[in-house]
């Protein structure tokens, strides 16, 4: 009984331990993504305008919605894939930065 309930869970811990070498390896994908995004938008600090070929290097995608004007007002949603990064919400990208 003791034994069997020992390989049970030896079993389980078995199973986690693949799920959180994967996720790990998830992280250190992303990690090297976010590091050559960065490289790469060092490359453009200080600019004033961005041109075509910042952009084709930053941005792999730019998807626009439908207008609505449920509201009254004419709203339309801009959706912005970054290079390596995916989407980033605007909310977090207006954020300044705490020290």
């Amino acid at each position: 009984m003791l034994s069997l309930t020992y390989e049970t869970e030896q079993k389980q811990l078995e199973a986690e331990c693949v799920t959180l070498r994967q996720e790990i390896e998830v992280q250190e994908r992303q990690n090297e993504n976010i590091e050559k995004f960065i490289q790469t938008a060092h490359k453009y600090v200080g600019i004033d305008e961005l041109d075509g070929y910042a952009l084709r290097e930053l941005v792999s995608a730019i998807y626009v919605d439908a207008p609505d004007k449920s509201s009254g007002k004419r709203v339309q949603h801009i959706h912005i894939k970054y290079d390596g990064l995916g989407f980033i919400p605007l909310n977090e990208l207006m954020k300044e930065e705490t020290a």
